[in-house]
């Protein structure tokens, strides 16, 4: 008989419990990519503590004037992605900071950085030297090109990586015109891999009361994310070209223009075929030829000319509630305006309202994991600079009064009241 080597134990949840509450995330994060997964982690429980320079990380000041895209000299970037974190202020250069720091990495599950190659190493930060003090520490790294290789010291940012990759050889209308992704998608593809990056680890550490290195790069998800093309590749040995927003193999499968906009229709099966046919019911395309998709393959050019002419006398709302009556998968191709106010996204609670520390809210994306029991949904607002210096010194490391006023003084950390 096999048994098991280790049951994880039981745990009788609250119902408004989050999923991470517990775990501890130390977030040494910047700009988009590593700010992105702390704020996962935070808005599923963990208690993410954005350490921070006396002066603050650089996207505190990202967009703070705007007119249009600041709150209170909160920027957009900053508003959304360090919602639900909590904000300590220390001098990582100086040698009491780096102590200080230590002291912290000795009650903390996950520490979390997206600098530059080397730079972790060069801090005192690195893998290495933390699990000495924490051997269930997990680190997670974020870089353009992986902490090994030919290219590790090499300075990334997501178009570079969407170009390197070869994603944008793929993207737009032609292969003249190559096309980054709309959304920033080598940043958040590393986000969203660093978070599962991190919670396999502490799964891992569950059963083995190790904790490990996670070594993310923004270049290896983009391979990853190519998916089976990369694989049609392989085997043909023929480069992908970009083709809009067809599809290689179905068709119809495009943007079609209508009366007050655009659709996108996706007819992957024959039976679909017919059924959309009985919405638009254009006697030219029901010739018998184009029952078959391999047949619709090679008539692309004349069924797309048909459709783009019966779809442009009716509004997009009307073909979409028709078309989806007949079950033909479609949809608009909607504004933020549209998509954000979107019913559908409305009644799944995916636009929250999270309070500025100052007073006020605003709207941004919400939590799109729903889950069953562990359903708690809640908005903490992002800190200003060291807002929780002094909580966090006395609630994970113990420190007093005194001390935090020594440090203080030194200049070693910064704390608002």
């Amino acid at each position: 008989i096999h048994k098991r080597k280790y049951s994880p134990p039981l745990i009788m949840y609250n119902s408004i419990m989050k999923p991470l509450e517990g775990v501890k995330v130390i977030d040494l994060t910047h700009m988009l990519a590593g700010p992105y997964a702390g704020m996962v982690l935070a808005d599923l429980g963990a208690e993410v503590v954005k350490v921070e320079p006396l002066l603050g990380e650089m996207t505190r000041g990202l967009l703070k004037n705007d007119p249009d895209y600041a709150f209170k000299e909160f920027g957009a970037y900053f508003l959304t992605l360090n919602r639900n974190k909590k904000s300590v202020s220390i001098d990582l250069k100086s040698n009491k900071g780096l102590s200080v720091f230590y002291d912290l990495v000795k009650s903390a599950d996950i520490v979390l950085n997206n600098f530059s190659a080397g730079v972790v190493t060069k801090l005192g930060v690195d893998y290495e030297q933390l699990s000495k003090i924490n051997p269930r520490i997990i680190t997670c790294s974020i870089s353009g090109f992986g902490e090994t290789g030919p290219h590790a010291n090499r300075p990334a940012y997501d178009q570079i990586v969407q170009a390197y990759s070869g994603g944008m050889s793929i993207t737009g209308p032609d292969v003249n015109t190559p096309t980054r992704a709309g959304i920033p998608i080598g940043d958040l593809g590393s986000g969203l891999y660093s978070v599962i990056g991190i919670l396999s680890a502490l799964y891992s550490r569950e059963k083995t009361n190790i904790g490990q290195h996670i070594d993310i790069s923004l270049l290896d998800v983009q391979i990853s994310l190519l998916t089976y093309m990369a694989t049609m590749f392989t085997l043909s040995g023929k480069n992908p070209e970009p083709i809009g927003n067809a599809h290689f193999v179905h068709v119809p499968y495009n943007t079609f223009t209508t009366q007050d906009g655009f659709v996108v229709i996706a007819v992957i099966t024959d039976v679909f075929w017919q059924s959309l046919l009985d919405v638009v019911n254009v006697d030219s395309l029901r010739d018998e030829k184009f029952n078959l998709s391999v047949d619709r393959l090679n008539n692309q050019i004349f069924i797309e000319k048909e459709l783009n002419k019966i779809l442009s006398t009716q509004t997009s709302e009307y073909w979409v509630k028709k078309l989806n009556a007949a079950k033909v998968p479609c949809g608009p191709i909607n504004k933020f305006s549209d998509a954000l106010n979107d019913e559908q996204v409305l009644h799944r609670n995916m636009m929250v309202d999270v309070d500025h520390p100052d007073g006020g809210k605003v709207t941004m994306p919400g939590n799109p994991v729903k889950m069953s029991h562990t359903d708690e949904e809640s908005y903490s607002p992002p800190p200003h600079l060291g807002k929780h210096t002094k909580d966090i010194l006395i609630d994970w490391s113990g420190y007093d009064k005194d001390q935090i006023n020594q440090l203080l003084s030194d200049d070693v950390i910064r704390s608002i009241d």
